[in-house]
């Protein structure tokens, strides 16, 4: 629905607003979003304000040990997928928009795949057959 790629230096709740801007601005019938504990009052107040309800997904403070939290397994996954495109494994990109571009490009592979039914193929898949005419013999004299 968006990205946006800044540096790590850059406060989760300035990106924040700039997502949720560029969310309401390209799909006005979004009401809800999800973000975690790292986002503050300002993206809560600033998404009320355009008509976006943002809960905080909070961990349960009495599980022990690993548990994934509500909706952010939606991101690793997201994340794991992205990941699966090997130009996005490494930090090639040096502009934001570059990268931007490479995460679109991604993701929209990732839904002709969904679209279509067709498997992404895997590292480990074996070579399509060729579909052209059969292998000739060779003869030697």
């Amino acid at each position: 629905m968006a990205v946006i790629v800044v540096a790590a230096s850059v406060h989760d709740n300035a990106i924040g607003i700039t997502l949720l801007d560029q969310i309401a601005a390209d799909n006005p019938s979004v009401t809800k979003g999800w973000v975690d504990a790292g986002f503050k009052n300002a993206v809560i107040d600033h998404g009320a304000a355009l008509g976006i309800d943002v809960e905080v997904v909070r961990r349960d403070p009495d599980t022990k040990g690993f548990a994934p939290a509500p909706k952010r397994w939606i991101v690793e996954q997201t994340f794991g997928t992205l990941m699966l495109h090997r130009r996005l494994a490494r930090d090639y990109e040096t502009l934001p928009a570059s990268a931007a571009s490479w995460i679109r490009w991604s993701m929209t592979d990732v839904m002709t795949h969904r679209l279509t039914g067709r498997a992404a193929p895997a590292w480990r898949d074996p070579p399509p057959a060729s579909t052209g005419a059969p292998p000739r013999e060779v003869t030697h004299a």
